[in-house]
């Protein structure tokens, strides 16, 4: 299967009949502005949103986050009043926070202008969509593994611990987060584990955004040993089928290098680029 892009619309060419190709033609640019308008600010449960300006400030949780539109709307002088104003406000709180841009947001200057302010950007991800519909089925697992749907605490510490083990990095505000929005907003959340041997081998899961079209798939971790084999597969397409069960028509992922082209290979699209940048108040 050939993905080919150009002028904002990719074609997809479907396996050839006798003497004629299938086409499958996807409107990038119609994507982009669906995330646009829809998923810019995505709400989080159990923590409060404010806003300075045109952005949102979400305060709570192990760090905070600054969303915004497109669009700032402001630059030069005004953009670094907005940028040391967030910074501070976090400063005050002692707490580290994070600021998601996408690859074709303006001012362009605003990447240059984060880091003089001291954020640190990470490495880009792509920003994937995919259509439920087409990517909903009915999971295939390897022998031995078996799927299932968790909200009790002991399991989505473990879940914590899981990913603690397989990043090598502490990820114990994991089991805060979920727990919280578990709590918060149950039927926003649904959090899926992967088992061999009553161990977890792989984790994920989906955040549903009211009043849109969208699913975020979100904490997709396999273990090492298990990669390769289908199972992070598999919680696409059990997430996915869920994801039409209800009602939504669209799937999200910020994905990293090496999920980008598992996702990519299952359908999704990519739509444009997101950077985090991060700001650590001094210790």
């Amino acid at each position: 299967m050939v993905l080919e892009q150009a002028g904002g619309v990719a074609v997809r060419l479907g396996t050839p009949t006798s003497y004629s190709e299938r086409l499958t033609v996807v409107d990038l640019d119609g994507l982009r502005a669906a995330y646009d308008a829809q998923m810019r600010m995505p709400t989080l449960a159990g923590v409060i949103h404010e806003f300075d300006g045109p952005l949102r400030r979400s305060v709570g949780g192990h760090v905070g986050r600054i969303r915004a539109p497109r669009d700032l709307g402001v630059g030069g002088a005004e953009l670094d009043r907005l940028i040391a104003r967030q910074r501070d406000f976090f400063r005050d709180r002692g707490q580290g926070v994070e600021w998601k841009r996408a690859g074709h947001d303006l001012p362009p200057e605003l990447p240059e202008r984060l880091v003089a302010a001291g954020f640190v950007a990470a490495e880009p991800s792509a920003v994937l969509l995919g259509f439920a519909a087409e990517l909903a089925a009915s999971p295939v697992l390897p022998d031995g593994v078996t799927l299932r749907r968790v909200s009790a605490e002991e399991d989505l510490r473990r879940i914590a611990d899981h990913q603690t083990a397989v990043w090598g990095f502490d990820c114990s505000w994991v089991a805060d987060l979920l727990i919280g929005q578990v709590a918060a907003a149950p039927d926003r959340i649904s959090i899926l584990v992967a088992e061999a041997d009553r161990r977890f081998v792989c984790t994920a899961w989906s955040g549903y955004e009211p009043g849109t079209e969208f699913v975020a798939l979100l904490g997709g971790t396999t273990v090492p040993e298990w990669r390769g084999r289908g199972i992070y597969r598999a919680m696409i397409a059990a997430r996915a089928q869920e994801a039409v069960e209800r009602g939504f028509r669209l799937l999200h992922v910020d994905a990293s290098p090496d999920s980008a082209p598992i996702l990519r290979r299952c359908g999704f699209h990519q739509i444009t680029t997101s950077t985090h940048f991060h700001w650590t108040p001094p210790q």
